[in-house]
């Protein structure tokens, strides 16, 4: 009986831990999982046939969603329940579940929110009626936008989202194409974040310089930074010169004879409501956009530790972006509801109703992030990241002065593929460090620069990039529209950018190869002039 009584409370004891050393080795089992294509060049095939079919079929999210179905299908070697396990639990559920992630999605919502708290106050439309009245001429609606997208370099989504809400109006009544918007938002986005030392991207940038003062580094990488400098010296000529080529000639063409958009869709057009046209003014958008500014940037020096004892550049250097673009979000939407309500231009009712209806004007390029993020989860799990730095360490030693240019392609293609800036930081950065940290300190610098230009550049291009994704929402544009008519410019800079890196790579001096670049691109810009008025002449 004894006997009995003892088995009866060993036994559930002895399952338990069965049931647990079971679990364990399965999950020993999971975790050293390796699919057939891990870290071959198959795992670049998910995010080359998303962007191939969107580029095809003009369709982003089926696109997007074939590209997500064959990652996860690689990844299971066939197998249809691992497939769609991983899709789901290894992609979209994963990057939903992601605190970074669900950040930036509340940010756009806040944003989406105060943009069309700005437009029902009227605040927008007076804007535009302000800037109409001193701004005579499209070249000075262009300029206006690239000095606006200069100054707001805090934070990439901010700017795409704060210059098209603002300049939208603006650049209406000047005829300037929708597409062309979005191309002047997305070329000071991105580009202007990468050079200025006080934004989240720099705060990304020296968190992944290990081994050295990253902030340091990041501000003696600046003058080598040929593609963001030049696509800003490119955006400026070019509205000067009034020149336009590729198929942006044609959407600009189009819009001088009153169509703006150059295409049936119009996936933004909810966050245009004007309800109070009549009583806004020009202080009702700035006093909102001026406090997003300063509450993003203590919000931003908050969650570095800037008032626990971290100074401003430690703080910045370590802050959480998405955390700090949410709390900066959220008080300038609590600023902006008080001075409506304050100054009698909305109610609270209406107020409120424009935070649904700021979300459905965001739900486009959410779905587009989500997915683009669920696609990189799936390059991810197959090994991209350690694909690319076994080809770029493995190239290392061939010619060391041509690696800048070698490694600027490398970051314009896995940006491109992948659809992220920082991930590609994070994947080459550390590579480039340890390979030149002791041979050769400046060619390190000059790398770093390619590394980062190469992923601002394949961002750019990339239709599946998340700063790509924010400029079309901005500007109320069609995306695949935007993403053909942005890449014939982007390549044209990224070419004179290629070969400015291998001048770089020689004489290892700024003050050599940047001006070398400035002037090879004007002589293409007249070339291509050149050519349009000799088709026109013929």
């Amino acid at each position: 009986m004894y006997r009995r009584m003892k088995l009866r409370r060993i036994l559930p004891a002895a399952l338990v831990l069965a049931v647990l050393a079971a679990m364990t080795a399965f999950g020993a089992e999971e975790a050293a999982y390796e699919p057939a294509a891990y870290a071959t060049a198959l795992a670049l095939l998910p995010p080359v046939v998303a962007i191939g079919l969107a580029l095809i079929t003009k369709e982003v999210y089926s696109s997007l969603f074939v590209g997500i179905l064959v990652g996860s299908v690689l990844y299971s070697g066939g197998n249809f329940e691992m497939a769609v396990t991983h899709m789901f639990t290894g992609g979209i559920i994963s990057v939903l579940s992601d605190s970074y992630n669900v950040g930036i999605l509340v940010f756009l919502v806040i944003l989406g929110a105060m943009v069309c708290l700005m437009n029902r106050a009227g605040g927008s439309a007076a804007f535009g009626r302000f800037a109409a009245r001193r701004i005579k001429s499209r070249v000075g609606a262009q300029l206006a936008t690239i000095l606006l997208g200069v100054l707001i370099f805090i934070d990439d989504y901010f700017n795409c989202l704060t210059v098209g809400s603002v300049m939208r109006p603006v650049t209406d009544k000047f005829q300037v194409s929708r597409a062309k918007l979005s191309y002047l938002i997305d070329a000071t986005a991105a580009p202007v974040c990468i050079i200025a030392p006080i934004s989240s991207w720099a705060a990304a940038v020296t968190g992944f310089v290990e081994g050295e003062d990253g902030f340091s580094v990041f501000i003696r990488a600046i003058p080598y930074n040929f593609y963001a400098i030049l696509t800003i010296v490119m955006m400026v000529s070019m509205a000067l010169m009034k020149l336009d080529f590729g198929p942006m000639a044609v959407h600009e063409k189009n819009a001088g004879a009153g169509d703006l958009f150059t295409t049936l869709g119009r996936p933004y057009g909810n966050g245009e409501e004007t309800d109070g046209e009549a009583k806004g003014t020009v202080a009702d958008l700035l006093i909102p956009i001026l406090s997003l500014i300063i509450c993003c940037v203590i919000g931003m020096l908050y969650s570095g530790g800037f008032f626990s004892g971290a100074d401003f550049v430690t703080a910045f250097s370590q802050s959480d972006a998405s955390l700090g673009l949410t709390l900066g979000s959220f008080f300038g939407l609590v600023i902006t509801v008080l001075l409506y309500n304050v100054r009698r231009i909305m109610n609270f009712h209406d107020c409120m109703s424009c935070i649904p209806e700021g979300f459905k004007a965001m739900v486009p390029a959410i779905m587009i992030l989500t997915f683009a993020w669920t696609l990189k989860a799936m390059t991810d799990s197959l090994g991209a990241d350690v694909y690319v730095a076994g080809l770029v360490q493995a190239s290392a030693g061939a010619f060391i002065s041509f690696l800048p240019a070698v490694i600027f392609l490398v970051g314009c293609f896995l940006a491109f593929a992948t659809g992220t800036s920082w991930g590609t930081f994070g994947i080459l950065i550390p590579i480039v460090v340890a390979v030149f940290e002791k041979n050769s300190p400046e060619l390190m610098i000059i790398s770093i620069s390619a590394c980062m230009a190469g992923a601002v550049c394949g961002d750019h291009c990339s239709p599946i990039s998340d700063t790509t994704i924010m400029a079309s929402a901005g500007a109320q544009c069609e995306h695949v529209n935007h993403v053909m008519t942005q890449l014939p410019y982007a390549m044209t800079a990224a070419a004179i950018s290629f070969v400015t890196y291998i001048i770089a790579g020689f004489t290892k001096s700024a003050f050599i190869s940047l001006p070398a670049g400035i002037l090879m691109l004007f002589a293409v810009l007249l070339l291509i002039r050149a050519s349009q008025r000799g088709r026109t002449d013929g």
